[in-house]
């Protein structure tokens, strides 16, 4: 199972956008791939130290609990680590 943690806040433009490039690239994978993704969502409003660590640059998308970006999320980037963690997983 791959975890994608999207961090971020309530009232935040960029995180929606972020959101639905989530969506739209899970859907656009096979479903084998995007049935192994478990999508975690986690905002800096309810957790000091997700705010300490992450305020200035969100919406922040980790992979495993590992930074894959933030502010914009690119689709194509997104999509090709998702797949290159299914194929680790593999």
């Amino acid at each position: 199972m791959t975890t994608l943690t999207l961090i971020g806040k309530a009232d935040c433009h960029l995180c929606d956008v972020a959101r639905e490039v989530v969506d739209e690239v899970l859907a656009g994978l096979p479903g084998e791939i995007a049935d192994a993704v478990e999508v975690r969502e986690a905002s800096i409003q309810d957790d000091p130290a997700l705010y300490d660590a992450w305020w200035e640059k969100i919406p922040v998308v980790l992979i495993d609990d590992r930074l894959h970006g933030h502010w914009r999320i690119s689709p194509d980037r997104l999509r090709t680590a998702l797949t290159e963690a299914a194929d680790a997983r593999a």
